[in-house]
């Protein structure tokens, strides 16, 4: 006499993964809010006096002593300084949002925006862990980033240096290897637009958003006060909160 027939099993799903010892877990599905985010307006410049004003305020915390760049670098630390100041004697100067995330073990990434309610107009990777990077911050009152990069003769000399997709990075003079810019991916959008109301701060995003691997995901989050010294080097300066005198980064874009 015949048994009854097998129960099915009550999850489909495991059972097939038991199986098949080769099938893998799903990757991790993050929820966002709907992207909201508004075009970028693509400004560089901003001639305003109260623009002048604030920038020649602010040049009081940037007269400090610059710190020697150990060997590597190729561009010297009083080049990029003297660059800056013509530059920010032009008066080719505007406010930016700046956003330094990423997961703890991963790379970090930098975006730059026209307001915290804005797609990227710049987003950047570069080949450092965030950790370390934040350490660094942490560690050092003063953080400069140089991103170079090599004049193309067929280039025409017309496009921005923004515009290349890779540059050398150094960090405090320290060769960190490559930052390379990239388009948004829909975790980067997610971000942006978690962010939204914040115009400075940093923290830990929700805990949906960690990597079992990678670990939680970080940011830091301030105005820059962006320069334009010429078609070849352009430069960001983080703005601290309040005219306070603490940590200060600067990025600097440079093609030789």
């Amino acid at each position: 006499m015949a048994g009854p027939p097998p129960c099915p099993p009550s999850h489909p799903g495991k059972a097939a993964a038991a199986a098949d010892p080769d099938a893998q877990e799903p990757s991790t599905v993050h929820h966002f809010p709907p992207i909201l985010l508004q075009p970028s307006s693509q400004r560089r410049h901003n001639h305003s006096k109260s623009a002048k004003l604030l920038r020649s305020f602010r040049s009081a915390f940037r007269a400090l002593p610059i710190i020697a760049t150990p060997p590597g670098c190729h561009i010297p630390t009083a080049a990029l300084s003297r660059a800056s100041s013509s530059a920010r004697r032009d008066g080719h100067g505007t406010r930016t949002t700046g956003t330094l995330f990423g997961h703890r073990k991963a790379r970090i990434t930098l975006a730059f925006q026209d307001n915290p309610r804005s797609v990227p107009l710049l987003l950047l990777q570069l080949a450092v862990p965030t950790a370390r990077f934040m350490q660094d911050m942490g560690s050092s009152s003063l953080v400069r980033v140089a991103l170079e990069c090599e004049k193309k003769l067929d280039a025409g000399g017309k496009s921005c240096v923004l515009d290349e997709p890779l540059w050398a990075a150094y960090v405090n003079g320290r060769n960190v290897g490559y930052a390379a810019r990239r388009d948004p991916t829909e975790l980067d959008l997610g971000v942006m637009q978690l962010l939204h109301a914040v115009s400075m701060g940093a923290g830990v995003l929700p805990g949906d958003m960690t990597d079992p691997v990678d670990g939680e995901l970080t940011y830091m989050r301030a105005y820059f006060d962006r320069v334009t010294g010429s078609k070849d080097s352009e430069t960001f300066y983080m703005l601290n909160p309040d005219g306070n005198d603490g940590q200060e980064l600067s990025i600097f874009f440079v093609r030789i």
